[in-house]
C-alpha cells in the first residue's frame, strides 16, 4: 500500500480523497493555486504544494507542475479527483513515465472511453445501442450546421473531452448552431485544454441514469448499480439519487451487464461510470463513459457501503477486488443535492463573496437515516470566480425513497449560508414538488416546471402556519430574556402583552403566546377562539441561525435572519419576511407609507461577478430583441447576456478582459 499519495485536485473531492486516505494511513499531498492557498483542502492535507496562478490553465490543468509537485513531495501515487486532468490519457502517461502511479484506470482505458468521440465508435463496435450522431471531429460552424440538418433537430454539440455540463449546448434550430458550437468550443478549450466537440440527436423528454463500474488489474470488473442524475439545469447534474426510480430489477440487470461488458472490453480497471439515456418505456442507449469519480458517487457508496475512493487506491497499489458481483447489495435509498453558490431567482447565475455564516447540519446515522455533508469550504472562506460554484454536496439516505426524499428536505432547512447567494431555497422545493416526490423525472423537469426562472414560493396554509407560529415563538423567547438583562430600574413588574399579530408579506395572523413550561404555546385567533393551537419546543437562544425543535411533536427546522420588526424565515423552500408586532404596534404599522423601488434605469448590469469575455456591440448601434450584447464568463462558464427589447446602445462601460462586479454596468441604452 501507498505511504503518501498527491490530489491532483481541489475543494470538496480534495477533501473527500483526503479522508479515506487518512482513514487508511496513508500520508496526502494537496496543491494549489494562488487563490487556494487558504483552502479547506490545503489545510486538512499533511503537505501542500503551490502550483500557480488562479486560473485552471495555468495551474491544475498544467501536467507538468503537477508531476513535478509529486517528485518534489515524494508521492508514489496521485489520485485526480474528477475534472480537471482526471481523464487525461496523456497526464495518466505522464505519470507512469515518471515511476508514479495513477490512481485511475490505465492510459489505453482512458484513452478508448475518455474520449467521448473515441467511446461511442468503442461501444459501437461493441455492439452497444447508441444515440444517432457525427462522431467525428468538427471543424468549423457551417459543418456544424450541415451535420445538425442531416440528423435532426433537436441536437446536443457537446465537448469530446468534457463533462460535468461543461462545452454542451442543446441546439433546436439550425440558428442556434452556429453560436452553441462556437460557446461550446470555447468552454471546453478553457475546462479542459481540448477544443474539439461532436454532435448527437438529443432524445426528446430522457432520463439520465448511469451505472457504476469497477475493476481491478486483473480482469475483475462489477457494477454496483444505478444513479438517476435526471434533474440538471445547464446540462449540469443538480440531485441525484440511488437507486432509479425508472428502473426495474430486469432492466437494472440489463444495463449493468452491459455497462461491466464495455468496461471489459477495453481492459477498465478502476471506478468508473457508464452513462446511458433512457426513455420514459425503460428503453435505454449509452451516452458516455466517465473514466473517473463521479461527483455524485456518495449516493452510491451509501446504498452499497462500499468506499469508492478507498477502491481506487487498493485497485492502484495492486490489490484485487475483494467484492464479487454477488456480494453488491442496494440497501435503502439515498438522495444527493448539490448545493452550488448562485442565485436561482437570477436563473442561476453564479454568486461569490465570503462565506459570512456556514452552518451545516450534523453528519449521522442513526434512526434508520443517515445524513452526510461532502465539502470543501469553511465559514469566512470564499468563494472564487475561478472555479466550480459548488459548496457541498448533502447526502441523505433512509429505507425508502419517500423518508429520503422528507431527511433532504430537513437537512435543507437546517443548512445555514450567508454571504452569497446559494440554490438551497431551489432545493428545497424541488424536494416538496408532486412531479419530483412521484418519481416522474426527466432532464427537461427544471425547465418545464420552473418555465419563468425559479422563485421562492408562497406558504401554503400548513406551511404559513409553522412560520407564523416559529416567529412568535422567536420574538417571544427574545422578549423573555430581555426581562432578564441585569441593572433594570426596579419597578412593578411587566405584563408582556399576550396577544401578536404577523405578517407575512400581504397576509396577516392574528395570535396569541404563552409559555407553558419548557413549550411554548401559540394560539391561532384568525377565526375567533375556535383557532388551531400550535405547541412549540426548542432550545432556540438569540443568535442561533436555525430555529430547530418541535412544531406539535413534529422535528422542524427554521433559517432565522434578524431583519427590523422580525425575522426573515426559510422553510421548506419557501423565504418570507414575518413581522411581529403586538397589537397596538400593528394598528400603527399599518399606517406607514410603504417604500417604492428605484427605477434601475436603461442599463444592461452585469448579472454576477466575472471576467467580461467580449462585447459584441458599439456605441450608437441598434439592437433587436434577442440579439448579444455582451458574453461573460464566471466559475468556468460563459454567460450570453442579450438585448430584452429593441433599442439604441448609448454607451459602452466595460470591455474585453474586464473583471465586473455583481450590478455592474456593462451597457447603457439610450
Amino acid at each position: 500500500m501507498f505511504k503518501r499519495i498527491l490530489i491532483a485536485n481541489r475543494g470538496e473531492i480534495a477533501c473527500r480523497i483526503i479522508k479515506t486516505a487518512r482513514r487508511m494511513g496513508i500520508e496526502t499531498v494537496g496543491v494549489y493555486s494562488d487563490a487556494d492557498k487558504d483552502a479547506l483542502h490545503v489545510e486538512m492535507a499533511d503537505e501542500a504544494v503551490a502550483i500557480g496562478p488562479p486560473a485552471a490553465a495555468e495551474s491544475y490543468l498544467v501536467i507538468d507542475k503537477i508531476v513535478a509537485a509529486a517528485r518534489a513531495s515524494g508521492a508514489e501515487a496521485v489520485h485526480p479527483g474528477y475534472g480537471f486532468l482526471s481523464e487525461r490519457e496523456a497526464f495518466a502517461a505522464a505519470l507512469a513515465q515518471a515511476g508514479i502511479v495513477f490512481i485511475g484506470p490505465n492510459a489505453k482505458a482512458i484513452g478508448a472511453m475518455g474520449d467521448k468521440i473515441a467511446s461511442k465508435k468503442a461501444a459501437a463496435r461493441a455492439k452497444v445501442s447508441t444515440v444517432p450522431g457525427f462522431l467525428g471531429v468538427i471543424e468549423d460552424e457551417r459543418q456544424a450546421v450541415k451535420i445538425a440538418d442531416e440528423i435532426g433537430y433537436p441536437v446536443m454539440i457537446k465537448a469530446s473531452a468534457g463533462g460535468g455540463g461543461k462545452g454542451m449546448r442543446i441546439a433546436r434550430r439550425a440558428s442556434e448552431v452556429a453560436e452553441g458550437f462556437a460557446r461550446a468550443r470555447s468552454e471546453a478549450k478553457s475546462s479542459f485544454g481540448d477544443d474539439r466537440v461532436f454532435i448527437e440527436k438529443f432524445i426528446t423528454d430522457p432520463r439520465h441514469v448511469e451505472i457504476q463500474v469497477l475493476g481491478d488489474k486483473y480482469g475483475n470488473v462489477i457494477h454496483l448499480g444505478e444513479r438517476e442524475c435526471s434533474i440538471q439545469r445547464r446540462n449540469q447534474k443538480v440531485i441525484e439519487e440511488a437507486p432509479s426510480p425508472l428502473l426495474d430489477a430486469k432492466t437494472r440487470n440489463l444495463m449493468g451487464r452491459q455497462a461491466v461488458a464495455l468496461a471489459k472490453s477495453v481492459g477498465y480497471d478502476s471506478a468508473g461510470t457508464v452513462e446511458f439515456v433512457a426513455a420514459q418505456d425503460r428503453s435505454f442507449y449509452f451516452l458516455e463513459m466517465n473514466t473517473r469519480l463521479q461527483v455524485e458517487h456518495p449516493v452510491t457508496e451509501v446504498v452499497t457501503g462500499i468506499d469508492l475512493v478507498e477502491q481506487m487506491i487498493r485497485v492502484a497499489a495492486g490489490e484485487r477486488l475483494a467484492i464479487e458481483q454477488e456480494d453488491v447489495k442496494l440497501s435503502g435509498w439515498a438522495v444527493e443535492t448539490r448545493i452550488y453558490a448562485e442565485d436561482p431567482t437570477r436563473n442561476f447565475l453564479p454568486s461569490t463573496g465570503r462565506l459570512v455564516r456556514y452552518r451545516p447540519p450534523a453528519e449521522k446515522s442513526e434512526g434508520g437515516i443517515t445524513v452526510r455533508n461532502d465539502t470543501g469550504v469553511f465559514e469566512g472562506g470564499e468563494i472564487s470566480i475561478w472555479y466550480d460554484p459548488m459548496i457541498a454536496k448533502l447526502v441523505t439516505a433512509a429505507q425508502s425513497r419517500d423518508e429520503a426524499i422528507d431527511a433532504q428536505a430537513d437537512s435543507l432547512d437546517a443548512f445555514a449560508i450567508d454571504g452569497i447567494r446559494h440554490n438551497i431555497p431551489f432545493l428545497a422545493t424541488v424536494m416538496q414538488h408532486p412531479r419530483f416526490r412521484a418519481g416522474k423525472l426527466s432532464t427537461g423537469f427544471i425547465a418545464e416546471e420552473f418555465p419563468g426562472g425559479f422563485h421562492p414560493r408562497k406558504p401554503d396554509a400548513a406551511a404559513a402556519r409553522v412560520i407564523a407560529a416559529v416567529a412568535t415563538a422567536i420574538d417571544h423567547v427574545i422578549g423573555e430574556r430581555k426581562r432578564r438583562i441585569s441593572g433594570q430600574l426596579t419597578s412593578r413588574a411587566v405584563t408582556r402583552e399576550r396577544r401578536r399579530a404577523v405578517w407575512l408579506d400581504d397576509a396577516e395572523h392574528h395570535l396569541e403566546v404563552a409559555r407553558d413550561g419548557g413549550r411554548i404555546k401559540v394560539h391561532f385567533r384568525d377565526a375567533g377562539d375556535d383557532g388551531p393551537v400550535l405547541t412549540l419546543e426548542s432550545s432556540w437562544k438569540p443568535g442561533d441561525p436555525v430555529w430547530s425543535g418541535t412544531v406539535d411533536g413534529v422535528p422542524t427546522c427554521v433559517q432565522v435572519r434578524p431583519i427590523a420588526n422580525g425575522f426573515d424565515l426559510s422553510y421548506r423552500g419557501v423565504e418570507v419576511d414575518a413581522l411581529v408586532y403586538t397589537q397596538r404596534e400593528a394598528a400603527a404599522a399599518r399606517l406607514m407609507p410603504a417604500k417604492a423601488t428605484a427605477d434601475s434605469g436603461k442599463m444592461l448590469r452585469c448579472p454576477m461577478p466575472g471576467l467580461v469575455v467580449s462585447i459584441a456591440v458599439d456605441e450608437g448601434q441598434e439592437v433587436k430583441a434577442g440579439e448579444t450584447l455582451a458574453v461573460v464568463e464566471a466559475m468556468k462558464m460563459e454567460n450570453v447576456l442579450r438585448a430584452e427589447r429593441d433599442g439604441v446602445v448609448k454607451r459602452v462601460l466595460a470591455k474585453a478582459g474586464e473583471s465586473l462586479a455583481v450590478d455592474a454596468v456593462i451597457l447603457e441604452f439610450a
